[in-house]
């Protein structure tokens, strides 16, 4: 009786823990046939467990949604974790959910053993929750997003543009990133077809959702975190450009994240940059102290010849023997920002 009953705890666990299970697999982890498997989910049925089976070769075994919400079976790491996790939204981001959270973590604590009990309360009194001051998400539109995501199925919903635009989209989610307070969706944008971040706070669910997709590699190699941060941190540049730097990307590897370094041969990189001014950036640039063409906007080009010819009669008014600044002198070094400039 007693290897009944950790054998059903072991086969919840692991319900709880996947989507869905094939009977081999379940049969697999367990140590028992396939027979044993069947019956012990009659068992968890009995005992209120919604537990689903798909038949056929492709079939397999899932935990569904029942009227209740059933025991769940955590291990130490898991049960810190959550415990972490609830005293975290204790302290806001999410609309609504600082009372419930309190609420569970006093519940959780409750049945913790002493020694994770002990973990627990000295992260959170070590731990110091500077409250953000960003817009709260509705719980209900975090779920939607992230169970089409989990899913595969489009989603559909109204956005509104920083500048008060509001349009309708169309999009495969892919993740949710929390940066700062704000909660941010990375999805391909089917009617832009290009991938894009939106603001959640911003956007509200169309039911029902889209058709399936087939999920696409993601962009930034993987990393959401970086490309949401390069992507929010430009996303308010007035000017942007493109610049050749006449070195190789290792020598450069010091810029900050938001600046897109790509690598063109062993020798040059390209430098995707932005800012308020255009003067500011070709002076920026010329910090670089290596040789670089711009590339476009003409704009920026410009400002890099005035910025040059400045620099020129600072230097001509000195009257003595020094080194030509326009013979061999290099972008951001000899003559400043002049270097060799291109307006394509």
């Amino acid at each position: 009786m007693l290897e009944t009953s950790a054998r059903l705890l072991k086969l919840l666990s692991l319900l709880q823990a996947h989507r869905e299970w094939s009977g081999p697999e379940l049969s697999n982890r367990l140590g028992v046939t396939t027979r044993t498997i069947r019956n012990d989910v009659e068992r968890l049925r009995s005992l209120g467990y919604p537990v689903h089976a798909t038949p056929g070769v492709a079939g397999g075994y899932r935990l569904g949604a029942g009227a209740a919400l059933p025991p769940l079976l955590l291990d130490d790491e898991e049960a810190v974790a959550v415990a972490v996790g609830l005293g975290r939204a204790a302290g806001g981001g999410v609309e609504g959910i600082e009372e419930t959270s309190v609420r569970a973590l006093a519940k959780l604590e409750q049945v913790l053993p002493s020694r994770l009990r002990r973990r627990v309360s000295a992260l959170n009194a070590y731990t110091v929750q500077i409250p953000g001051q960003a817009p709260s998400v509705a719980p209900d539109v975090l779920t939607t997003i992230a169970n089409a995501a989990r899913d595969h199925e489009r989603l559909r919903f109204d956005y509104t543009g920083h500048d008060g635009t509001a349009t309708v989209r169309e999009v495969e989610p892919y993740r949710l990133v929390h940066r700062r307070g704000r909660w941010y969706l990375v999805g391909y944008d089917v009617g832009r077809h290009d991938w894009r971040t939106f603001r959640v706070d911003r956007l509200t669910p169309r039911v029902p959702s889209g058709p399936r997709f087939t999920p696409r590699e993601l962009p930034g190699g993987g990393d959401m975190a970086a490309w949401v941060e390069r992507g929010v941190n430009t996303a308010m540049w007035r000017h942007r450009g493109t610049v050749l730097l006449h070195a190789p990307a290792e020598q450069v590897s010091h810029l900050p994240a938001e600046l897109e370094v790509e690598p063109v041969d062993e020798r040059t990189c390209l430098l995707r940059l932005g800012g308020e001014d255009l003067t500011g950036m070709a002076v920026w640039v010329g910090f670089l102290d290596v040789d670089f063409e711009v590339l476009d906007p003409p704009e920026l080009a410009r400002a890099v010849l005035r910025l040059s010819e400045r620099y020129r009669r600072a230097a001509g008014t000195r009257g003595d023997a020094g080194d030509d600044p326009g013979d061999g002198g290099r972008a951001g070094a000899g003559d400043g920002a002049g270097g060799a400039v291109s307006g394509r």
